[in-house]
């Protein structure tokens, strides 16, 4: 059932943005991101992510203020069969209105194989007005990202 809502959250959130790469974070905002298709090798092995699967990146709060924040991958059809991501991470970053990151809260790297990849982040009160991403990385590569920006 949570997979269910997750994917649907997910779809809502394309058609809404129109797969926009970043939002402004008022209150609350959600994005999506197609992932790639992409093969990678673990283990001898070679793993292919086919098409069908999106990034969502989740934010709540108000201003510099951020109360909730989450980042996953929901596939569907087809990519929803595959064997997943395998060592897999997601980072969260924030970066000033000059671009500059500041700040990185590295996910820890799982090494089995998921197909739905999620990590939530602590509540915080960021230093600076600027943009929040959200970071999928697969066996050490940047994969996807999902951004959203943080205004007054």
């Amino acid at each position: 059932m949570h997979y269910l809502a997750r994917l649907t959250t997910a779809l809502a959130a394309v058609c809404a943005l129109a797969v926009a790469t970043s939002t402004s974070a008022h209150a609350t905002a959600v994005g999506s991101t197609p992932v790639r298709t992409f093969e990678y090798s673990v283990g001898g092995m070679t793993m292919k992510v086919p098409t069908g699967c999106l990034f969502t990146h989740i934010i709540r709060g108000s201003g510099r203020k951020i109360t909730y924040q989450n980042a996953g991958v929901d596939c569907a059809f087809v990519a929803a069969l595959g064997s997943g991501f395998c060592n897999w991470r997601i980072d969260f970053s924030y970066a000033d209105t000059d671009n500059r990151t500041y700040r990185t809260s590295r996910g820890r790297t799982h090494n089995e194989c998921k197909i739905d990849p999620m990590r939530n982040n602590s509540p915080q009160t960021l230093p600076r007005y600027g943009k929040a991403c959200a970071h999928l990385y697969v066996n050490g590569v940047r994969r996807v990202s999902q951004c959203h920006h943080i205004t007054k």
